[in-house]
């Protein structure tokens, strides 16, 4: 499985951000074709009990890399990522992967 990760830092108005996510990019996200899974988890403490470097992980996975490539060129991914820079830039930090196991 191809994977598209984001990290996101915490932003100065919570509120808002996760309002803006919830309602307007998660929708985005979820019309990019061959989208298999999307996971969204909300990361309170590093394992000492401090503060995380990021406060949200977002996992978008795709069943191989042919879907994961037609994925990222699509006008729903332009899309998705045009909102993602209007209400996360400087806050967000994005990768891939690819699951081995």
């Amino acid at each position: 499985m191809h994977q598209f990760i984001a990290l996101y830092r915490q932003p100065d108005d919570e509120a808002a951000f996760m309002k803006h996510y919830t309602e307007v990019h998660t929708p985005l996200v979820q019309k990019i074709p061959g989208l298999q899974s999307l996971q969204v988890t909300r990361l309170e403490r590093n394992p000492m009990g401090g503060a995380p470097e990021f406060f949200l992980m977002a996992v978008m996975t795709y069943p191989d890399a042919d879907t994961f490539k037609a994925a990222m060129n699509s006008p729903e991914n332009a899309a998705a990522g045009k909102d993602l820079m209007g209400f996360a830039a400087g806050t967000v930090t994005l990768m891939t992967g690819r699951t081995l196991r």
